[in-house]
Parts: structure tokens; sequence; C-alpha cells
């Protein structure tokens, strides 16, 4: 059986795809390196990280793009011996606007090298491939319109795409506007008999999301809208364990059995917050005699039968990362910047970072996290770090994003002594928690976090047992609803990611210090493994 979500915490936006008997899942990035995670898989029902394929500026430039900005819904696609990866980076979304550059680029293998990526255009965001079986190739994407007295989502476009120049061809054209959910975005393209399918999600990435059909024997349509209704929603139904379930796209195994990969969310009370972001989740596909594709109920479900496949078990990840590697592991994320030598260092027994910028800083912060992926779960590390003034921060952070984070760190008085603090940012307002712990100069201590949602609680030890702080914090200001923020009826800050556990470390006033911490490690308490 497949047990939903199938990949757990901020995994939004999923494209599946299959080469030969390798599945792949991409998903949004936003802000946080490497851009567009990848996970492979032989079943269908044990996913293996990857990591993601744009770790580094020559593939992707995040510097200074806003909270939720950056990497939106990539495409995945496999022609010529190739993988075709098309992405959107929005640096810009507010108030009205947005500037989404859009790229491709391509790899003998999923691992890479990736080729220099090539601007297509930037008329609008949720990029996908459609390879045809006459061999031409079409991109399809999401029409944004800024004017203010038209409606934003401007529909569906295709335009022919040369694989071989990586140019587009001739004029885009509108195929849908969608249904009277409206918000029509994430478009995928299928090939099924005579019949051209465009899957497309609806409805806004909310509790009203959802995915619907369209098909047309002419791939320039007219396309017909489903007759019944949406392929798969949420929105009827609030009881449902997986919510805000859209954004869909399909697979056929080799054995002929097909499955849709989708968006779900997990919210902690009924139409809540949902602290782990948007998830992907799988759901079996079958075809009705007059050709329209279905999912049970037209709903999520939790578990779904497995395909016909040989089992394809996947270890299970070491709970403790002692930075032993050279590299960094995939379930690692760094923001804004890429995990590169000049701030990061992972060598035998610790990991080095260097002071970056502020929490608020857009450039160059210097933050190492990995996604949260249960409800109830725990981070601990040690940290060596000697501080010489105020501006001087580094230990572990409960992190949203750049207005919304929970920190536990060791910093220095006015006098110069070290000092363990707790520090809050709720939609940009800063909390200093007490009690203030004394520390003893140049001594390791331990830092945890213990994340049962709604609370979050921080412990330390500094080498005379577990202590725990009197506090009681608020984790569902990490979530995606949480996040949101409108002033005056404008939009000003999107919440699309999920919340994340972190090594941070700050050097505000540029005296070059650094943290080294020894380990870190994640356990999901409910179930004791990382």
């Amino acid at each position: 059986m497949i047990d939903n979500p199938v990949l757990r915490g901020f995994e939004p936006d999923p494209v599946i795809l299959r080469v030969g008997d390798d599945f792949y899942v991409a998903t949004s990035t936003f802000e946080w390196y490497p851009g567009v995670r990848l996970h492979h898989s032989r079943d269908l029902v044990d996913w293996r990280p990857l990591g993601g394929a744009l770790d580094s500026r020559r593939l992707l430039d995040l510097t200074g793009v806003p909270d939720s900005g950056g990497i939106w819904a990539p495409g995945l696609s496999y022609a010529d011996g190739l993988f075709h990866l098309v992405f959107t980076v929005i640096d810009t979304y507010a108030e009205g606007w947005k500037d989404l550059p859009n790229y491709v680029t391509t790899a003998p293998t999923i691992e890479g090298p990736w080729s220099d990526p090539v601007p297509l255009h930037g008329k609008g965001f949720d990029v996908s491939l459609f390879h045809d079986v006459d061999g031409r190739s079409w991109l399809l994407n999401m029409r944004f319109d800024w004017r203010p007295e038209r409606e934003s989502f401007a529909g569906i476009e295709i335009q022919e795409y040369d694989r071989a120049t990586r140019t587009l061809l001739g004029a885009a054209r509108t195929i849908s506007v969608g249904t009277a959910a409206g918000v029509a975005e994430g478009p995928h393209l299928y090939r099924r008999g005579d019949w051209y399918y465009l899957v497309h999600a609806e409805g806004g990435t909310g509790y009203e999301h959802g995915a619907a059909v369209a098909r047309s024997r002419d791939l320039l349509g007219p396309y017909e809208p489903d007759p019944a209704g949406p392929l798969l929603t949420s929105r009827h139904d609030p009881s449902l364990p997986l919510q805000k379930a859209g954004h869909c796209s399909f697979v056929e195994t080799a054995t002929g059995e097909w499955y849709a990969a989708h968006i779900t969310a997990r919210p902690h009370t009924e139409r809540g917050r949902c602290v782990l972001g948007r998830e992907t989740a799988l759901q079996p596909v079958t075809w009705t005699e007059d050709g329209w594709p279905r999912i049970a109920g037209g709903v999520p479900a939790v578990t779904v039968p497995a395909p016909t496949l040989p089992p394809s078990p996947v270890p299970e990840p070491a709970p403790t990362d002692h930075f032993d590697a050279p590299a960094l592991g995939p379930d690692w994320s760094t923001l804004r910047r890429p995990a590169t030598a000049d701030w990061i260092d992972p060598a035998p027994g610790r990991l080095r970072i260097r002071g970056g910028q502020s929490p608020a800083g857009r450039r160059s912060p210097s933050l190492l996290a990995r996604r949260v992926t249960a409800p109830r779960c725990s981070f601990e590390t040690s940290l060596t770090f000697t501080p010489r003034t105020p501006d001087h921060l580094a230990g572990l952070t409960a992190y949203y994003n750049s207005r919304n984070w929970h920190y536990l760190y060791v910093t220095a008085r006015d006098d110069g002594s070290p000092a363990l603090r707790a520090l809050s940012c709720a939609a940009g307002h800063l909390t200093a928690h007490e009690p203030e712990i004394p520390l003893r100069p140049g001594h390791p201590v331990v830092l945890r976090a213990e994340l049962d949602v709604p609370v979050l609680r921080f412990a330390y030890d500094t080498g005379d047992g577990p202590r725990t702080l009197p506090l009681e914090l608020d984790a569902t200001v990490l979530s995606d609803e949480h996040a949101d923020e409108f002033h005056d009826g404008q939009l000003r800050v999107l919440g699309f990611t999920g919340a994340m556990l972190g090594l941070w470390a700050q050097d505000l006033d540029g005296a070059g210090v650094y943290a080294d911490f020894a380990y870190a490690t994640y356990l999901t308490v409910s179930e004791g493994r990382a």
C-alpha cells in the first residue's frame, strides 16, 4: 500500500515522471537551495531524496528573492536521452506585480550535470514541457496579467518549443481559461490514444484548491472540461485528513497503471494552520469507458493500493548527521545562497558556519535547515561558539520565513560574557524571552527543540543535565496560513513553504565570527526514527 503523504513536510507542486523503471518527483523549493528538490522511487511506495538539481549560482541565483519567492512549480520531462527541467524564479509578487523569468536546463542523468539555464519568457509561471509523439515539444504555463482591471490569472497558454535550439517558436495561444473555480494554473498535458488531456490546478492553493481536467482531439484545442467536475479536491469536506488537494500531474507505470501526484496538507485543527506546509501525495487514476480520468470519489485518500511492481525499499536515513561526509546530505537546505566553502564547512566531527546577515537579510544569511516531516519531532545539536558582542549570535531555530521563527541562541552580554537566550518573531514582531542563561566561555552547549504542534519547547544542557526553558512557544506561526500577509487589501507576503529546523549564525558587525556544530539529530517522536 501507499501511505500518504509520500513526501512529508514542505514538498509542494509535485511533477512526477517515469523513465524506464525509475520514477522521479520534482517539487518547489522557493527561497531555498538547492533549487528544485528531487526524489526517486522504483515502486511509488518508498522514496529516496536526491537533493536538489540547481545547486549553484551558475544554475540559480536567489539573492534578494522575497519570502516564498524563488522557485515555483517546476516541470520535469524526458526526451532525446535528456532530462528537461523548466522552472520559474519569482523575483517579485507583491502589490499587483510579478517578475517571473522562466528557464530551461537539461542533463543526461537526474544527478546532472545540468546545463546552463536558457531563458524562455516571463509571461507567467508554473511551466511544463509536453513532448508529442510527432517529435515536437510544447511549453505550457499560466498567463499572468498585471493590469488591475483584468483577472490576473488569464488562462493556460501553450507555445511550441524547439529542443535543438532551446528556443520558443511562433506565438503563444490560450487553450483554457479554466472552470468557475478560477485561478487556473499548474498545467500539464498528456496524450492518451487520440485525446490530449490538460490537467491543471484551480481554486488557489488554500482550502478551495482542486485539480481539473479538460480534453481535446487537437493539441491547440478547443478543450472540453470534464462534465463530472473536479478530478480531485478536498474543498467540500473539512473532515478529510488530507486537505488542500490539487495541482496534479500524471504518470503511467510500465504495467499500464496510472497515478496522480498532488499537493496536500494536514492541518492541526479542522481548516486550521498547516505547520508542515504543503506535502506530496499519490492517488490511483482509472479511466472511464468514454475516456475520462477518475480518482476514487474525487477526494484524496490516506492509504491507497500500490502498483503491481516489485518492492524497492529505501533504507531509513540515520537520525544523526556528524557532518563526516565532504558534502551535505540531501535532506539539508540553505537559505538564499548555496552551501559554499566561504561560509559553510563540513569536516569530520563538526560543521563550521560563518556568521551571516540578520534574520531579515535576504542576500547572505547563514542558515542550514531541514524540513519538519511530522507534527511531533525533535532536533538537537551541540554548539561551540565564542561570541564577543551582542552582535554575534548562533544556535538552533524553528523557522518558516524571515518574519516568522523561534530561535534558541548563544550570544554575548555587554561585558562579553556568553549567555543563552530565546527570541521569537511573529509577522515581523520580535519578542525576547526570559530567562537569560549564563554560560561558561569556550564550553559546548547542547541545544534542543521539541515540537509537539501546536507547542514548541526549547531545552539545553551545559554539562550538568538537560533543562527545558519555561516557555511554550506558538508553533503555528510556522505555517502558511500565519505567514500570509495583506496590508490595506494588498498582498505583501505569501506563505508557500513549511516549517524547518536548522542551524543559524549571525555576524552583524562583520567581525568574522563562526560557530561549530558537532552534530544534528532529527527524530520524529511518534515513530522514534529519522
